[in-house]
């Protein structure tokens, strides 16, 4: 095994590597990346959380356990989506401009609902960034670069 900057990376260091991105896409990537993971976890500690509310309201608890696990499946879909975003998967990039508009959508029914959650703003402000940096100029042209990249497949 080679110690050099030119040897191959293979697991964990492969899959982290930006070698080669343009900085709007590492810095979009570390945005869905650590948010997915912020998702995930807040997630599964939610469920965790909500587990006393079964002995008070079963009904509410189920519920409750449901959103979370939702929230974690999507936190784990966004970094899937980020690793296929920075390995040049074009679906990817519209899959996380797509969780950018639900982000929005989200914002906007807590917002009617008067829930009070300013999460869900800064949330979509930072899904936003991310969204932005993807779809600009020198990200566009790195997309386009290498027709792998532009595959469907994988």
């Amino acid at each position: 095994m080679s110690n050099s900057p030119s040897a191959p990376r293979s697991g964990a260091a492969a899959m982290f590597s930006l070698a080669g991105l343009p900085l709007e896409l590492k810095v979009a990537f570390w945005i869905w990346f650590v948010g997915g993971v912020l998702s995930l976890l807040g997630g599964l500690l939610g469920m965790l959380a909500s587990l006393v509310l079964f002995a008070a309201a079963p009904a509410a608890a189920v519920g409750v356990v449901l959103l979370m696990l939702l929230a974690a499946a999507v936190g784990a879909a966004q970094m899937v989506f980020a690793l296929k975003m920075k390995a040049g998967r074009s679906w990817a990039r519209v899959a996380l401009t797509v969780l950018a508009a639900i982000t929005l959508g989200l914002a906007v029914v807590n917002g009617f609902a008067g829930t009070g959650q300013a999460g869900n703003w800064v949330a979509f402000v930072v899904a936003l960034a991310a969204t932005v940096l993807m779809w600009l100029p020198k990200a566009q042209a790195w997309f386009r670069g290498s027709p792998r990249r532009n595959t469907s497949s994988e």
